[in-house]
């Protein structure tokens, strides 16, 4: 438990102490975030903020998981594990496609970065190195991430083969890390989301740590590779939304960009896989998954019939135009994330009370 404790604080320290110095570093270099002409007007005064926030939180997790380990050198099993190094490989390289994102439109002056296409490369070649390392490195039998679909364990009948799994673990990543991106539109909106989300993942990892199959066949007991090491990434990555988040919050003197963004949204998806409980995440984040959605709709309407559903995509934008002002959509869409994050939570121990027949 003290190793949780030290890689949620030690992220939570460098990203409130690092946070600053980028805000100056980048307002030097002339790192200002590119608004969209079409977006509402209260955020053409943002313009120029600093950007590229992420490579704190990205830098921060990764400090926060190291520290957790080096604090313990010398005692049993302190050494890193293939789980949370390949979910810190995942956090990194999706960072790294958003970083190069964000700077192209830095460096275009404009609100598009990456084509589509390159975009899709780059999150490709992440994800499906991931998904691929993911089925190897066995550690008595069990991968850290399994070919069979998952909720809250593995659904038995719903096995797939290795290349199937693959390909649907690179939708499912590339899918969650556009869903954060997507919902990073507001101060503080995506930081405190992802927050709430990684917190989530500190309890089922752990819950899973203290009932895992290797320790204990009892009843209940989870098949899971490395689940405290797991535990260490989330809290890490809790740790840096944290500490972030207190630069982040309205008004905004730093945006964490695609950088950010789609670090955190790689990091949600590969802790869902790794911990089994990838459908589970769909309940967990959301209002993630809502603005998305969002932006479906209003595309697929507008294409069908040349009429909008909402005033503007994604779903923040709308209740903005609808006159709400900026702090109170990011309040209460928190207030949704935590409601989302409380009742999956509850699905997830729902299960194991029925292993356990309470």
């Amino acid at each position: 438990m003290r190793s949780v404790l030290i890689a949620a604080a030690v992220g939570l320290v460098i990203s409130i102490l690092l946070t600053p110095l980028a805000i100056r570093a980048f307002r030097r270099q002339g790192l200002g975030q590119e608004i969209r002409d079409d977006g509402p007007e209260s955020h053409l005064s943002k313009k120029g903020t600093p950007t590229m926030g992420g490579t704190v939180i990205v830098g921060a997790t990764v400090v926060g998981y190291l520290a957790a380990h080096l604090a313990f050198v010398g005692q049993d099993n302190w050494g890193f594990s293939a789980t949370g190094l390949l979910l810190l490989f995942l956090m990194v390289g999706m960072g790294t496609v958003g970083f190069l994102d964000d700077y192209l439109k830095i460096r275009h002056r404009r609100s598009l970065g990456l084509n589509k296409t390159a975009k899709l490369v780059g999150q490709l070649v992440i994800g499906v190195t991931f998904a691929v390392l993911a089925i190897n490195f066995p550690s008595n039998g069990i991968t850290p991430a399994s070919t069979v679909v998952s909720y809250v364990r593995d659904i038995a009948p719903l096995a797939l083969g290795p290349i199937a799994f693959v390909i649907l673990a690179y939708l499912f990543i590339a899918g969650f890390s556009n869903a954060v991106n997507l919902t990073d539109g507001l101060d503080g909106l995506a930081a405190g989301s992802s927050a709430m989300v990684l917190a989530s993942y500190i309890v089922i990892s752990f819950w899973q740590f203290t009932h895992d199959c290797a320790n204990e066949l009892i009843e209940g007991c989870y098949t899971v590779r490395d689940p405290l090491d797991v535990t260490l990434v989330a809290a890490a990555g809790m740790g840096a939304c944290l500490g972030f988040l207190w630069w982040n919050t309205s008004p905004a003197r730093i945006f964490m960009g695609d950088t950010g963004s789609l670090a955190l949204g790689g990091l949600l998806s590969g802790l869902a896989i790794v911990t089994r409980t990838e459908l589970l995440l769909v309940v967990l984040g959301g209002l993630f998954v809502a603005v998305t959605l969002s932006v479906v709709i209003q595309v697929a309407f507008f294409r069908a019939t040349r009429r909008r559903v909402f005033r503007m995509a994604p779903l923040h934008h709308h209740f903005e135009l609808a006159g709400w002002t900026e702090n109170t959509v990011i309040v209460r869409f928190w207030l949704v994330t935590g409601m989302a994050v409380g009742f999956g939570l509850g699905l997830f121990y729902a299960d194991w009370l029925s292993f356990v027949g309470l």
